[in-house]
């Protein structure tokens, strides 16, 4: 079956607000195993929203509309759509009920006039009850025509698709999707896609695909299958494959886990804790591993460490090393390593120092030029990477080499 989304709001088409709603639709909706070939964004038009879902009928089995089921007067999404299937609408006793215990219990009982409108819903819909706001969802089943209508609020929509909707849509297309993110550090995007080239060429059931990250590789497995245990089969003799050729350089193979979660759950496993000193990346470094819940457990304290004056005074790196080498040298970042490590009295540490641009390169020293530090239990290894992107690309990848270096180095222990 296939599938078309419509997010309805000017602000959308303004810019107002990220569109994430269709994003996390067309994922939910593709391991529910539906195809989805169009999506669009219509602002509070009625004439404008009124021919795109005729359009999107016309081509498509299930329309799935988000936003504009609100109080206002632009909201129109229930009102074109009801038009469109030739429905009058008429308040739904239930629902008036829910939207006035609502405002009891989060609003103090004030409800305003214009709220009974949510209540007003098209003939034959099915009202989908919302527990985290007050306008209902709907589905309009037509002619084999469906309409499901959402309300736009992320936290509204989330929660009512997941409880609801996904289980009316899994039993329309028994058969679903089923996926695997295999995740990768420690490799190239090109060779890593050259390393699976035949598995790619040869795929039929189930199918690999690969994404490209900074400074990582991930390759979606997707299984089509009647249920979980059957896509496991599946999965299971490209998984080994995936395994032998890419060994432990494969950090996880769940879709939640970041890089900086594997490492936190390593220095865990081992009972280690760790710190950074950052120069060029400026603390991005240490937000990317206190993203992680449970850091706290690993992560002591951290220093960003721009100036001279500063690596000198809190890392103790030795003055001599400056002015001979300078801050952006492999010896600067052994010393920031090391030095690092002593004052925040952790197992391990990182170090960043680099040239980001988009000024302060030479010729000896370009802009993209960055060492990375990584001191474990004593032992200290710094590596020299040439980036070729702008300000932020050069900190985001010097970020993720930096994390992958002390991954390598917490491996080599195990």
């Amino acid at each position: 079956m296939t599938v078309e989304f419509i997010s309805v709001g000017t602000e959308i088409l303004l810019g107002n607000i990220v569109n994430t709603n269709a994003a996390y639709l067309s994922e939910q909706c593709a391991a529910l195993g539906l195809s989805c070939y169009h999506q669009c964004v219509v602002g509070d038009n009625e004439d404008r929203l009124e021919r795109a879902v005729r359009q999107a009928l016309s081509r498509s089995d299930i329309l799935i509309l988000s936003g504009g089921l609100g109080p206002t007067k632009d909201d129109l999404t229930k009102e074109v759509v009801a038009k469109v299937f030739g429905k009058d609408l008429y308040e739904d006793a239930h629902t008036r009920e829910r939207i006035e215990s609502y405002f009891k219990r989060v609003r103090s009982g004030q409800v305003t006039p214009n709220n009974w409108k949510q209540a007003m819903v098209p003939e034959g819909a099915k009202v989908v009850d919302n527990h985290n706001g007050t306008a209902p969802g709907l589905i309009i089943e037509e002619n084999g025509k469906i309409a499901i209508l959402l309300p736009g609020p992320p936290n509204e929509i989330k929660p009512m698709f997941e409880r609801d909707i996904a289980p009316y849509l899994n039993r329309l297309q028994p058969e679903g999707l089923y996926s695997k993110m295999v995740k990768i550090c420690s490799i190239g995007e090109s060779k890593a896609e050259t390393m699976v080239a035949d598995l790619m060429d040869a795929q039929t059931n189930p199918t690999i695909a690969p994404y490209a990250k900074t400074g990582e590789v991930h390759f979606r497995v997707t299984a089509k299958a009647s249920d979980e245990e059957e896509a496991e089969k599946l999965f299971a003799p490209l998984m080994d494959e995936l395994f032998s050729r890419f060994g432990d350089k494969i950090y996880t193979t769940r879709e939640e886990v970041t890089l900086e979660a594997a490492i936190v759950s390593l220095l865990e496993e081992q009972k280690m804790t760790m710190t950074t000193a950052e120069s060029c990346t400026g603390g991005l470094l240490a937000g990317r591993i206190m993203n992680v819940a449970g850091a706290s457990n690993v992560y002591k304290e951290g220093y960003i460490t721009y100036s001279n004056d500063a690596k000198e005074r809190i890392l103790g790196v030795k003055r001599e090393t400056l002015m001979q080498y300078g801050a952006v040298s492999r010896q600067t970042a052994e010393e920031m390593a090391r030095g690092v490590a002593n004052v925040a009295g952790a197992d391990a540490s990182l170090s960043v120092t680099g040239i980001a641009g988009p000024g302060g390169g030479t010729s000896d020293k370009p802009v993209g030029l960055v060492y990375v530090g990584c001191y474990v239990k004593g032992h200290v290894r710094v590596e020299e990477f040439h980036f070729t992107g702008n300000r932020d690309k050069n900190r985001e990848f010097a970020v993720a080499r930096a994390l992958t270096l002390l991954r390598e180095e917490l491996i080599g222990r195990k």
